[in-house]
């Protein structure tokens, strides 16, 4: 007896799965034209609905938004009252609704029939209703049963709509190639974009990177040290070519072994062949890095290996609440 309640959560979520599963051998060429639409448009997307279907509008939109596709929700109530005018020439209009015979979608149908460059997409489980009917592009979303008593409460209809439009949101932006870098675009704040910061947005520049030539001694080396107080050295070549690093670890050892440090050349005593990441890689990935091979600082290149154009310490990426 004490099993039941799992076990009826169980039955809940097997009911959402079946859903799911019809949804998925539905998406047909109709889904392939609504995706096509939504690539070809020159104006805004926007979405609409009644009850639950508006609340999983505003999602749909919201991810929409998110990936750089320009869209927004308006409550299919309210446009009774005015917001139709948020809707133009041009855009496309997603009404979702699990009956498609709501009483408050009448108004924004008739007004995308009267405004012929305003394309209707209706989302609906009914064939025979009055927005499967009035669309310009319709999806037919499968007959499934509802979870729970009676076939009534609206669980797997809503699942599916939701499921939907990440299909119809994923959907494009994979056709228009979007990619980490352009979704880091659209979210600078909050842990998703901190996770999302690339190197170049938190290394140091050129100028802060104490850089010391290969043929000086220790105590010259010693000085860029303590006036640029980064912990480390980077050791270059005549030619600008990194060819070491030395960190502060090192220059401790190095001292307490030696009694004139002014003998001791940079070259003899650095680390050779530091470790270089590219300034696109991800914060995230280059702080992966540093605690895989035991440092705490990565040189960076932007297109030439050999050239050193940003120094990134695991400090810069932990004060960015990047971990």
């Amino acid at each position: 007896m004490k099993n039941i309640y799992s076990l009826i959560g169980k039955g809940v979520v097997q009911t959402e799965i079946n859903a799911l599963k019809k949804l998925k051998s539905s998406l047909n060429k109709d889904f392939d034209k609504i995706v096509n639409l939504i690539l070809r448009c020159k104006g805004k997307i926007i979405f609409s609905g009644v009850g639950k279907s508006g609340i999983i509008s505003k999602k749909i939109s919201s991810t929409m938004s998110s990936v750089g596709i320009p869209s927004f929700y308006v409550d299919a109530g309210s446009c009774s009252h005015g917001d139709l005018g948020m809707i133009s020439s041009g855009d496309i209009l997603i009404l979702i609704s699990h009956s498609g015979e709501s009483s408050e979608l009448k108004n924004i149908i008739q007004y995308t029939k009267r405004n012929k460059n305003i394309n209707l997409i209706g989302v609906t489980s009914k064939k025979n209703s009055l927005l499967y009917r009035s669309s310009n592009l319709c999806f037919l979303l499968p007959s499934i049963t509802e979870a729970g008593p009676g076939n009534y409460i609206p669980t797997s209809s809503t699942t599916s709509q939701i499921c939907f439009g990440d299909a119809l949101a994923i959907s494009t932006i994979k056709q228009r190639k979007f990619s980490k870098l352009d979704f880091k675009k659209f979210h600078p704040s909050g842990t998703l974009g901190a996770k999302l910061r690339n190197v170049a947005d938190l290394m140091y520049r050129t100028k802060d990177i104490p850089f010391v030539n290969e043929s000086k001694n220790l105590n010259e080396a010693l000085k860029v040290f303590n006036r640029k107080n980064l912990g480390v050295l980077v050791v270059r070549n005549n030619k600008g070519n990194t060819t070491g690093i030395i960190s502060d670890g090192d220059l401790k050892r190095i001292s307490y072994k030696s009694e004139d440090i002014k003998k001791i050349i940079v070259k003899n005593v650095m680390k050779k062949n530091p470790v270089i990441v590219n300034e696109n890689m991800l914060a995230v990935e280059a702080l992966a890095i540093m605690n895989d091979k035991k440092i705490t600082s990565l040189c960076v290149f932007k297109k030439n290996r050999k050239k050193t154009t940003g120094l990134i310490h695991m400090h810069n990426i932990l004060n960015a609440n990047i971990n």
